[in-house]
Parts: structure tokens; sequence; C-alpha cells
């Protein structure tokens, strides 16, 4: 198994409602228009992540396990690798729902998105102190 961390923080203007992608950035600021978005102050991006782990999610039959852990309460996803994928971008990691690809593209044809992910974990993810971990997987 290939897998790879990233940490991120909570921001007040954290909505989680958009019905096609999970997003998580670098960026420390966050305006309510980005409604994928679920974490700010990421320790990593597209471009940061494990070389064998980037490798494998350009192949179109990976299947990629994300789990996104936020305090005691932890989230699944699953995706699939696409030939496509750049993994370029320094600022950004996408999950998307759709076969659309760009450099911020971390896989594709997820079965979630930002609007699915309960309540309760996008309330804590609300709080800038609150630290959280999406962990990346392929076997």
């Amino acid at each position: 198994m290939v897998e790879d961390e990233i940490m991120f923080y909570g921001h007040p203007n954290i909505r989680s409602l958009h019905l096609r992608a999970i997003e998580v950035t670098k960026n420390p600021n966050l305006t309510l228009r980005g409604d994928c978005i679920i974490g700010v102050r990421a320790n990593k991006a597209c471009k940061d992540l494990n070389p064998t782990l980037q490798r494998l999610l350009k192949k179109e039959d990976s299947v990629i396990r994300l789990s996104l852990i936020a305090d005691d309460l932890s989230y699944l996803v699953k995706g699939f690798g696409n030939s496509r994928l750049a993994l370029l971008d320094p600022q950004d990691i996408v999950i998307r729902k759709t076969n659309f690809v760009c450099s911020r593209t971390l896989c594709v044809n997820s079965d979630r998105a930002s609007a699915d992910i309960p309540r309760e974990i996008v309330q804590w993810l609300q709080d800038p102190k609150s630290r959280a971990v999406l962990n990346i997987y392929i076997e």
C-alpha cells in the first residue's frame, strides 16, 4: 500500500456545499465562494505528494481511498486514477466527482463531494483552531 497524509486547518467560511468536488488548499484565506473547500493552510498540494503515490494516481485502474479525519470523526471517500492527471499544482488538491482534470485534480469519479460530508464534521472544520488530516491510500 502507498499512502500520503495532508494536514490542514479549519476556517469560519467553510460551508462544504459543492456538489462535485472536495478541495484542500495551502492558502490561509477563504471566501464564501469557495464552497468546495474543507480546509486551509494545508501542508501539501498536488505537487508535494509522494512520487510513488503520484505515479499510481496516474494509472486508470487505480482505486484511491481517502480518509478525512477531523477530531474523533472520520469520513471515507473513494475515487479513481486517471492518466491525464498532472498533479502539478503548488497550492491545492481537488477530489472530483466528475471526470474533469486540471493541475489541481487528485482523483476523478469520486463517490462523494463536499456537500456529502456530514454537517457535524463541517461544523467542526469551521473553527480555525481545528486541525484535520486527509489520508490518501492506494493498494
